[in-house]
Protein backbone atom coordinates (compact mmCIF):
# COMPACT_ATOMS: atom_id res chain seq x y z
CA UNK A 1 0.00 0.00 0.00
CA UNK A 2 1.16 3.48 -0.85
CA UNK A 3 -0.50 6.02 1.48
CA UNK A 4 -0.12 9.13 -0.69
CA UNK A 5 -1.26 7.34 -3.86
CA UNK A 6 -4.21 5.74 -2.04
CA UNK A 7 -5.27 9.14 -0.73
CA UNK A 8 -4.96 10.65 -4.19
CA UNK A 9 -7.10 7.85 -5.65
CA UNK A 10 -9.65 8.42 -2.87
CA UNK A 11 -9.77 12.14 -3.66
CA UNK A 12 -10.26 11.49 -7.38
CA UNK A 13 -13.06 8.99 -6.71
CA UNK A 14 -14.78 11.39 -4.29
CA UNK A 15 -14.52 14.18 -6.83
CA UNK A 16 -15.94 12.02 -9.62
CA UNK A 17 -18.88 10.90 -7.47
CA UNK A 18 -19.64 14.41 -6.20
CA UNK A 19 -19.42 15.96 -9.67
CA UNK A 20 -21.72 13.29 -11.07
CA UNK A 21 -24.33 13.78 -8.37
CA UNK A 22 -24.06 17.56 -8.60
CA UNK A 23 -24.49 17.45 -12.37
CA UNK A 24 -27.63 15.34 -12.05
CA UNK A 25 -29.02 17.67 -9.35
CA UNK A 26 -28.39 20.68 -11.58
CA UNK A 27 -30.24 19.01 -14.44
CA UNK A 28 -33.14 17.93 -12.23
CA UNK A 29 -33.54 21.42 -10.76
CA UNK A 30 -33.44 22.95 -14.24
CA UNK A 31 -35.99 20.52 -15.68
CA UNK A 32 -38.39 20.21 -12.76
CA UNK A 33 -38.24 23.71 -11.26
CA UNK A 34 -36.64 25.95 -13.92
CA UNK A 35 -34.03 26.92 -11.34
CA UNK A 36 -30.34 26.51 -10.60
CA UNK A 37 -28.31 24.88 -7.87
CA UNK A 38 -26.99 28.25 -6.58
CA UNK A 39 -30.58 29.51 -6.24
CA UNK A 40 -31.56 26.30 -4.42
CA UNK A 41 -28.53 26.65 -2.14
CA UNK A 42 -29.49 30.22 -1.24
CA UNK A 43 -33.07 29.20 -0.42
CA UNK A 44 -31.69 26.32 1.67
CA UNK A 45 -29.36 28.61 3.62
CA UNK A 46 -32.16 31.07 4.30
CA UNK A 47 -34.52 28.27 5.35
CA UNK A 48 -32.01 27.32 8.08
CA UNK A 49 -32.02 30.94 9.31
CA UNK A 50 -35.66 32.09 9.57
CA UNK A 51 -34.48 35.34 11.19
CA UNK A 52 -32.63 36.02 7.95
CA UNK A 53 -28.99 36.61 7.15
CA UNK A 54 -27.01 39.70 6.32
CA UNK A 55 -25.91 39.57 2.70
CA UNK A 56 -22.24 39.44 3.77
CA UNK A 57 -22.92 36.51 6.12
CA UNK A 58 -24.91 34.74 3.41
CA UNK A 59 -21.97 34.97 1.02
CA UNK A 60 -19.80 33.38 3.72
CA UNK A 61 -22.29 30.59 4.34
CA UNK A 62 -22.51 29.87 0.62
CA UNK A 63 -18.77 30.44 0.08
CA UNK A 64 -19.36 32.72 -2.89
CA UNK A 65 -18.64 36.38 -3.58
CA UNK A 66 -20.95 39.18 -2.45
CA UNK A 67 -21.59 39.93 -6.12
CA UNK A 68 -22.87 36.41 -6.76
CA UNK A 69 -25.15 36.62 -3.72
CA UNK A 70 -26.52 40.00 -4.83
CA UNK A 71 -27.35 38.77 -8.34
CA UNK A 72 -29.16 35.66 -7.10
CA UNK A 73 -30.91 37.65 -4.36
CA UNK A 74 -32.13 40.19 -6.91
CA UNK A 75 -33.73 37.51 -9.05
CA UNK A 76 -35.29 35.70 -6.08
CA UNK A 77 -36.64 39.01 -4.74
CA UNK A 78 -38.13 39.84 -8.16
CA UNK A 79 -39.94 36.49 -8.00
CA UNK A 80 -41.21 37.20 -4.47
CA UNK A 81 -39.28 34.33 -2.88
CA UNK A 82 -37.03 36.48 -0.67
CA UNK A 83 -37.33 39.93 0.85
CA UNK A 84 -34.75 42.48 1.87
CA UNK A 85 -35.04 43.91 5.37
CA UNK A 86 -32.98 46.94 6.45
CA UNK A 87 -30.75 46.47 9.50
CA UNK A 88 -31.68 49.00 12.20
CA UNK A 89 -28.77 51.35 12.86
CA UNK A 90 -26.81 50.27 9.76
CA UNK A 91 -28.12 51.94 6.62
CA UNK A 92 -25.79 49.96 4.35
CA UNK A 93 -26.61 46.49 5.67
CA UNK A 94 -29.49 44.35 4.44
CA UNK A 95 -30.92 41.14 5.86
CA UNK A 96 -32.32 38.63 3.40
CA UNK A 97 -35.25 36.43 4.48
CA UNK A 98 -37.51 33.94 2.80
CA UNK A 99 -41.02 35.14 2.12
CA UNK A 100 -43.95 32.82 2.75
CA UNK A 101 -43.94 32.03 -0.97
CA UNK A 102 -40.20 31.32 -0.70
CA UNK A 103 -40.78 28.92 2.18
CA UNK A 104 -43.44 27.06 0.20
CA UNK A 105 -41.31 26.90 -2.95
CA UNK A 106 -38.23 25.77 -1.05
CA UNK A 107 -40.24 23.03 0.69
CA UNK A 108 -41.30 21.72 -2.74
CA UNK A 109 -37.76 21.80 -4.09
CA UNK A 110 -36.24 20.33 -0.92
CA UNK A 111 -38.63 17.36 -0.98
CA UNK A 112 -37.67 16.63 -4.59
CA UNK A 113 -33.97 17.14 -3.79
CA UNK A 114 -34.14 14.64 -0.94
CA UNK A 115 -35.89 12.10 -3.16
CA UNK A 116 -33.29 12.54 -5.91
CA UNK A 117 -30.41 12.04 -3.47
CA UNK A 118 -32.14 9.02 -1.94
CA UNK A 119 -32.56 7.51 -5.40
CA UNK A 120 -28.97 8.23 -6.48
CA UNK A 121 -27.53 6.75 -3.28
CA UNK A 122 -30.03 3.88 -2.95
CA UNK A 123 -27.24 1.30 -3.11
CA UNK A 124 -25.68 2.72 0.08
CA UNK A 125 -27.20 1.24 3.25
CA UNK A 126 -28.35 3.58 6.00
CA UNK A 127 -25.62 2.15 8.24
CA UNK A 128 -22.91 2.78 5.63
CA UNK A 129 -24.27 6.26 4.96
CA UNK A 130 -24.01 7.11 8.67
CA UNK A 131 -20.49 5.65 8.92
CA UNK A 132 -19.24 7.49 5.83
CA UNK A 133 -20.85 10.74 7.01
CA UNK A 134 -19.19 10.36 10.42
CA UNK A 135 -15.76 9.86 8.82
CA UNK A 136 -16.26 12.81 6.46
CA UNK A 137 -17.43 15.02 9.36
CA UNK A 138 -14.28 14.14 11.30
CA UNK A 139 -12.15 14.96 8.30
CA UNK A 140 -14.00 18.23 7.70
CA UNK A 141 -13.45 19.23 11.33
CA UNK A 142 -9.71 18.64 10.96
CA UNK A 143 -9.59 20.71 7.77
CA UNK A 144 -11.55 23.52 9.47
CA UNK A 145 -9.17 23.47 12.45
CA UNK A 146 -6.21 23.84 10.08
CA UNK A 147 -7.93 26.69 8.22
CA UNK A 148 -8.68 28.48 11.48
CA UNK A 149 -5.11 28.00 12.71
CA UNK A 150 -3.72 29.39 9.44
CA UNK A 151 -6.08 32.37 9.59
CA UNK A 152 -4.77 33.44 13.00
Amino acid sequence: MNGPKDRLRLWLRLLKVVRGIEGQLRENLRQDFATTLPRFDMLAALSRHPEGLKMSRLSGVLRVSNGNVTGIADRLADEGLVKRVPVPGDRRAIILRLTQAGEVEFARQAAAHEAWIDQMLASVSAEDARAIATRLNSFAALVEEKENANAQ
